[in-house]
């Protein structure tokens, strides 16, 4: 047995070599080969809970920071060293005094955020959070690797209990893939949206993957349809290329679905056609790309709103391509992406393939503008002023991570980007944050617009301020960015504590002429008869006027301790003391009982104990069949949430501890509500026949109908009080035999 996992370790190292040996770095094998022997040392003995050797890991994680994102014998060294100063007796002065100080500190860096961005406190997930943007900022090879190693394990995540699986699959969703999405790396970025949409939902991925296998067959002969043309003209032109049909993720096809109210067979562009180009040597490389489009155009008809030119203006996160849509010859709409060899290994290794080019002079179609500097310095804004509220700094940081881009012009004619549906306000403090304090509106195409106008690609937008302008609460409510968002935040702080301190002066006062000295005692007599918990919050009413003192403080000293309804009414009325970003974290009583429940096995939701032991919640209506997970509440019972429940994402990421797995029971006594969509052509008498198949043959109660005639087509919705998931099922293929319906879905309540 030992020898078989010595022999298997060998392996894995060797293919390692064998990946570096491919690339172009400067070949440093002592260093990866010191790394690896001081790495299987250390972990020697130590076993994953798969039953593998532990340093299979580490070498699996270099492995991708080699292969998958192109990285050099640093990084690789790094990667399998990572665990070593947190999982053995190990210290990062050992690490540096063996392999030198580059190496121990994105070690240390690694080492700091390994506890997870999801700690059990909140101020650790803020600080862990910190830390890492922190570290990120100094070697951006810290987060790269800390990507690597959660794409291994959610690849591994098999070996882990239910529960354990939707809280992984939750933190990947919330933060690493939207991370490895800003830092360019797609595939990566794909791969971990798939990994958890397999344990999360894993009927649906496996039917979406069946469907996908299904129809291979006809999507070749499709593509092998539309290519042939387009390769003898490209040929013509001179051009080496490759070109290949690429499929949506599974997880994107669903998503789409989802969001659409579409089935399968409504996904139109379940793939693309990617050209890969070699530039040629004395041709600019952004004109070989339009002469390619020129030459497709040709051939086939292009969809004019589908046309994006990602080469001129960058994506972000350095994404370079030229992207358009066209009627292919078997009538279907086909994406083509064209690209360089330079700009696809961009695509799909993001800024670290984007350093290997950007020094060199010769590569003109390389941005030589570093847009990760750009993010890193927004990030770097936020830091200065982080929310103190963990869960809202987290989502400060994760805003920007996913939005899709808009690009808007300075009245100088200097292009800004911005996330889609940003407002003026978001320009304002994208320009400066003075300029976004003092903003008061803005002009856009010469048009006067508020500040919570919308703004869209191509606009021009003129910025007007005046001093004597201050953020405002409400501001918090249309800002879109992340840096807008912290610093108002930052603002309102600052203005509330100058608040606090003139309210304490106005006491100070007040109490000096009284003859009264300033004590604790004191100020808790007052704060008790204002009905404030905190001082701060007696301060920050009288600097408002909201309260007054009396001409006669001694007075209300002389008070019986009361409960002052007035006041109390007045402080909620006013929300004094408050910032609404600012709530109290959900308290955790430690009087809980949760002993009737065993986290390390799937609870099954009896139908007796619905109400008593557990409830469903109203923000995803799951109801029996659907893929669900528990939420152990202070009360010990469980709240239950779809899996793809997006308000429940926070609870997996935050208080991962409480996840339950579960799974239903057979539901026949209880009845819940759920809706279905319905659309088709309009005839005399459909509406009847609807309503004869819901109540008549199938027996369920219909709940509500809306539905909606206009030029021959119509919309309904239907809200039914049904069982189970097979409930719906049913009325939905029975529905679809009505002559003139074209599809019926169900929607979210």
């Amino acid at each position: 047995m030992k020898e078989l996992e010595d022999d298997r370790v060998q392996k894995a190292y060797e293919t390692l070599l064998d990946s570096y040996g491919r690339s172009n770095h400067r070949k440093k094998y002592e260093i990866i080969n010191k790394a690896f022997k001081f790495a299987d040392q250390a972990h020697k003995g130590v076993k994953r809970r798969s039953g593998e050797p532990y340093i299979m890991h580490p070498l699996a994680v270099a492995l991708i920071v080699s292969d998958e994102m192109g990285l050099g014998s640093t990084s690789i060294s790094s990667a399998l060293l990572h665990d070593v100063v947190e999982d053995t007796d190990y210290s990062v002065e050992d690490i540096q005094n063996l392999f030198g100080e580059k190496i121990a500190q994105i070690v240390d860096g690694l080492t700091k955020i390994s506890g997870g961005i999801f700690a059990e406190a909140a101020s650790a997930q803020a600080e862990n959070m910190r830390k890492l943007l922190l570290t990120m900022s100094d070697d951006i090879r810290v987060i790269l690797i800390k990507i690597a190693d959660r794409l291994h394990n959610m690849r591994t995540l098999g070996s882990l209990l239910p529960a354990k699986q939707y809280k992984i699959a939750g933190e990947t969703m919330y933060l690493y893939a939207p991370m490895a999405h800003r830092l360019g790396l797609f595939s990566i970025k794909t791969e971990l949206e798939d990994l958890s949409f397999r344990y999360e939902h894993p009927e649906e991925y496996k039917l979406i993957e069946q469907k996908l296998a299904a129809t291979q067959t006809n999507r070749e002969r499709i593509y092998e349809h539309f290519a042939g043309p387009l390769k003898e003209s490209l040929t013509q032109l001179g051009y080496q290329y490759k070109m290949q049909a690429r499929v949506k993720s599974i997880y994107s096809i669903w998503n789409k679905m989802q969001s659409k109210n579409v089935g399968f067979e409504d996904i139109y562009d379940i793939f693309a056609v990617r050209i890969v180009f070699e530039p040629k040597p004395d041709m600019d490389v952004k004109k070989q790309a339009w002469e390619i489009y020129s030459a497709i155009t040709d051939i086939y008809k292009p969809r004019p709103d589908r046309i994006r030119d990602w080469i001129s203006h960058p994506k972000a996160n350095g994404y370079q391509a030229l992207h358009l849509t066209v009627m292919g010859p078997d009538g279907q709409w086909i994406e083509i992406q064209i690209r360089s060899d330079k700009m696809d290994e961009i695509a799909e290794k993001g800024f670290a393939a984007h350093w290997k080019y950007k020094d060199k002079s010769i590569d003109k179609d390389i941005q030589e503008q570093t847009e990760l500097d750009q993010w890193l310095a927004r990030i770097q804004d936020i830091l200065e002023a982080p929310s103190p509220n963990a869960m809202d700094f987290l989502d400060t940081i994760k805003l920007n991570l996913y939005s899709a881009e808009i690009f808007v012009f300075t009245p100088k004619g200097e292009i800004k980007t911005l996330p889609q549906s940003a407002t003026a306000l978001d320009f304002a403090y994208e320009i400066h944050s003075n300029v976004g304090d003092h903003c008061i509106g803005a002009k856009v195409n010469h048009r006067l617009v508020p500040l919570s106008h919308r703004l869209s690609s191509g606009d021009q937008v003129e910025i007007l301020t005046s001093r004597s302008q201050y953020p405002k609460d409400e501001w918090l409510n249309f800002v879109t960015t992340a840096k807008a968002k912290t610093k108002i935040e930052y603002s309102l702080r600052k203005q509330r504590k100058a608040k606090i301190k003139e309210g304490e002066q106005l006491l100070n006062g007040s109490l000096e002429k009284a003859g009264i000295e300033w004590t604790l005692q004191v100020l808790d007599k007052f704060s008790a008869f204002y009905g404030y918990s905190k001082k701060e919050d007696l301060f920050y009413a009288l600097a408002e006027k909201q309260i007054e003192i009396p001409e006669h403080p001694e007075k209300i000293l002389k008070e019986k301790k009361q409960d002052n309804i007035f006041f109390r009414y007045m402080k909620h009325a006013f929300n004094v003391g408050t910032s609404s970003k600012e709530e109290p974290e959900p308290s955790i009583s430690p009087e809980t009982d949760l002993t009737h429940i065993d986290k390390k096995k799937t609870y099954i939701l009896k139908e007796e104990d619905f109400q008593k032991n557990f409830i469903t919640q109203s923000c995803c209506s799951p109801i029996p069949g659907d893929d669900v997970f528990g939420f152990i509440r202070d009360d010990g019972r469980l709240e239950i949430h779809k899996r793809s429940c997006q308000p429940a994402l926070t609870l997996k990421t935050r208080y991962g501890d409480r996840i339950i797995s579960c799974d239903w029971a057979g539901h026949k006594t209880f009845s819940f509500p759920s809706t279905i969509e319905v659309k088709g052509i309009d005839r005399m008498g459909i509406l009847n026949d609807i309503t004869q198949v819901i109540t008549n043959d199938m027996s369920v109660n219909m709940r509500k109908l809306t539905i909606e005639s206009n030029d021959g087509f119509f919309e309904g919705r239907i809200e039914v009080s049904i069982h189970d998931v097979d409930d719906i099922h049913k009325l939905s293929t029975r529905l679809q035999k009505i002559k003139g319906i074209k599809s019926v879905v169900r929607v979210s309540d």
